[in-house]
């Protein structure tokens, strides 16, 4: 993987490791929708709400438009499923296990010696 392309990672991690931002990620499934929309549904201020759009714009996770005075934000679908698809890669990896000749087998039961 590109090293851009592993700190888009880092940054959607970054972006998704706080609860406020998920419940945001959760209330834009549904479309399109206002700040305005989404404030009452959150325990935090109108100032703390555009702290979170600006960290979730950033990393790529929403698109913002602009009307009048108003914000509307629209998940980024394109970025969630290279996101999606590069958390597929890590399920599908042998996290933690590397070939190698002084294995012994105990952890994997040989079975990477199958290969």
């Amino acid at each position: 993987m590109r090293e851009k392309k592993q700190q888009d990672m880092v940054e959607i991690c970054k972006a998704l490791g706080d609860l406020n931002r998920l419940k945001i990620m959760q209330y834009l499934i549904d479309g399109e929708a206002c700040a305005c929309d989404i404030l009452p549904d959150l325990d935090i201020t109108q100032p703390t709400l555009s702290h979170h759009m600006k960290i979730l714009s950033r990393a790529g996770l929403i698109d913002d438009r602009k009307e009048g005075k108003w914000h509307f934000y629209t998940i980024n679908a394109e970025v969630i499923r290279e996101f999606q698809q590069f958390l597929a890669q890590v399920a599908r990896s042998k996290v933690g296990h590397r070939k190698s000749s002084r294995c012994l087998g105990l952890c994997c039961g040989g079975a990477w010696k199958a290969e």
